[in-house]
């Protein structure tokens, strides 16, 4: 029985929109302020795409730089998986405007959603891919431009999120023990109406905004992320002590908080950009993880532990071996 082709993780890449926004700043529009924001969220300030970013052109920027670290042209590349809910067309995909951007002659393009677990379920599809042998380099991107679908006038929601695009890019031939591990995939349909955005092509007289029960998704984050951090630990027979990053997805500090008290992580082993990015959704993932790679503190061979939940509700983990 031959081997099985494992996927690593070898380039990282990051973009966000210029435009910045300010607690302070959106506290002149809404009924909030800064430091109710903070409290509850950890949020100081969100980036927000101006009219000629898109998240097609965000993707394909942070997708880029992903391919400079990484040494790898973008004619070498089989496949890509963009994780998006806020595609600029309902078709092409956003995978398939990248491959344009980007110059590819080649290969396939598609896009997934499952909102801000996205880029987890994106990251296991491109393993998947990678061990079957059907690719054997695809750039994986969450890219959103959610502050399109949002009410600004719900000081609930509008504050809680921001745009913006990250990327890797996984190539097969991985040693044993060495880049993906596992990943864990979930999803609740009975859970739909707790985070939803309507106004879908299928269903009339919608309004293409966010809505949120936040009391209850805070809650089934806290125990389905627990469960899914369980599962990638136990399946690897790996505990709390041994990994080296949790890279979470940045949706709110306390629970980031929680699942580092969880796994006995101190502060410093935790990245943490919602203070700076807000909830980018599909894109949070792979920004708090470039962000930790550029600046040095991810290494080769640290094991870094994602997790993530949204809308569906969907959740999951991946563990990497970098």
């Amino acid at each position: 029985m031959s081997a099985i082709c494992r996927a690593r993780l070898t380039g990282v890449g990051g973009y966000l929109p210029r435009q910045v926004i300010t607690n302070a700043e959106l506290a002149q529009k809404v009924d909030t302020s800064d430091e109710w924001i903070k409290t509850r969220t950890g949020i100081e300030q969100r980036h927000i795409a101006s009219e000629d970013e898109t998240t097609a052109s965000m993707a394909a920027l942070a997708a880029q730089r992903a391919l400079e670290q990484a040494g790898v042209s973008s004619k070498e590349i089989d496949a890509v998986i963009v994780a998006t809910s806020t595609p600029d067309k309902v078709f092409p995909a956003v995978a398939v405007q990248v491959q344009a951007l980007l110059g590819m002659e080649k290969g396939f393009g598609f896009d997934v959603s499952a909102a801000c677990s996205g880029f987890i379920f994106a990251l296991a599809t491109a393993n998947s891919l990678i061990q079957s042998g059907s690719a054997k380099k695809i750039l994986v991107i969450g890219s959103e431009v959610f502050s399109r679908l949002l009410d600004w006038n719900d000081r609930t929601t509008c504050v809680l999120f921001g745009d913006g695009a990250g990327a890797v890019l996984l190539e097969s031939g991985a040693e044993d023990g060495q880049g993906v591990l596992s990943t864990h995939l979930h999803s609740d349909g009975r859970t739909g109406d707790l985070l939803y955005v309507d106004g879908g092509v299928g269903c009339a007289g919608t309004t293409q905004q966010l809505k949120m029960v936040g009391r209850e998704v805070f809650r089934h984050a806290v125990v389905k992320l627990s469960q899914a951090v369980d599962e990638a630990l136990e399946s690897n027979h790996l505990t709390g002590e041994d990994v080296k990053w949790l890279v979470p997805h940045q949706a709110n500090l306390r629970i980031i908080e929680g699942m580092a008290k969880k796994l006995s992580l101190p502060s410093d082993r935790v990245v943490v950009t919602v203070d700076r990015h807000a909830n980018t959704s599909a894109a949070s993932i792979p920004l708090a993880l470039n962000e930790a790679v550029q600046d040095g503190r991810v290494q080769k061979n640290d094991l870094v532990l994602m997790e993530a939940l949204g809308g569906g509700l969907t959740w999951g983990s991946a563990l990497i071996r970098m």
